[in-house]
């Protein structure tokens, strides 16, 4: 099976949600791979982005280029996600700047490979203070403003990497695992709210960061063996269900994992 162009999904013919419109969508890790497509996409939809994230230059030049193709600027901030502290301070200034956010995107990770022996209690807390608890502290934050609005929508990025039982990052897959859990155990609670949450679980997604450390020879048997649809998976094919994901076609989905992978699991 080889690869072919997917001719059928470029981005000029992404659907257009009238609800995104004028809506205020606070991203995590926004600035490069998948948190970078998902925040162009949403202002492309007429939506008001704001995100953080480390990467300075990256950052800067995605807001340019959105500001540039004539959207809404971006706002966003440089903050260490690890600073529970520093998050919290940062959406609480994006909120008190353009006020309360209808949608959060919850996309912030990093799956350096390790093994089980090396792992230190320090290094243990280092990946699930990166993985796992800015998840957490971002819908702390930002429901209060939702329950204002009436309602909103929190959308997870889990992974499959997990599932399908991959090694080599045994702290990332203790954390991505537990996504499904924050999403199923808070979904009661904030659905009194008319909160939905939601979890997206990507495939091999062929960022740039992923094509550099992890795209070999074998890497690439391995999507031709494991993927059911030919096609790699890009940046913008998790942004799509982001967005269906915060828009009112999905008013009625909370609690469930929309798993996007070219049916490899």
């Amino acid at each position: 099976m080889t690869p072919q162009p997917n001719l059928a999904r470029p981005a000029s013919n992404m659907a257009r949600y009238p609800s995104l419109a004028g809506q205020r969508v606070f991203v995590t890790g926004g600035g490069t791979g998948i948190g970078a497509s998902i925040v162009e996409s949403f202002a492309q939809q007429g939506a008001q982005v704001a995100f953080v994230d480390l990467a300075e230059a990256e950052s800067q030049a995605l807001v340019d280029r959105i500001t540039a193709a004539g959207h809404t600027p971006p706002w966003w901030q440089l903050c260490d996600v690890r600073d529970v502290a520093a998050l919290q301070q940062s959406i609480a200034q994006a909120v008190q700047e353009l006020g309360d956010f209808s949608t959060a995107v919850n996309n912030v990770a990093r799956d350096d490979r390790h093994t089980m022996e090396s792992v230190t209690p320090e290094y243990w807390d280092e990946r699930m203070a990166v993985n796992q608890r800015p998840a957490f502290f971002t819908i702390q934050s930002l429901v209060p403003g939702m329950k204002r609005l009436g309602g909103g929508s929190v959308i997870n990025l889990g992974s499959t990497g997990w599932q399908t039982k991959g090694a080599g990052f045994p702290c990332y897959a203790v954390a991505k695992s537990s996504v499904n859990g924050l999403t199923r155990g808070l979904a009661k609670s904030l659905g009194e709210h008319r909160i939905r949450i939601n979890t997206v679980s990507p495939g091999w997604v062929m960022t740039e960061r992923q094509i550099k450390l992890w795209l070999d020879a074998e890497g690439e048997k391995s999507l031709q063996q494991n993927q059911c649809l030919p096609d790699k998976l890009q940046p913008l094919d998790i942004a799509r269900m982001a967005l269906f994901l915060a828009s009112d076609e999905a008013a009625m989905c909370t609690a469930q994992e929309f798993t996007v992978d070219a049916g490899w699991s």
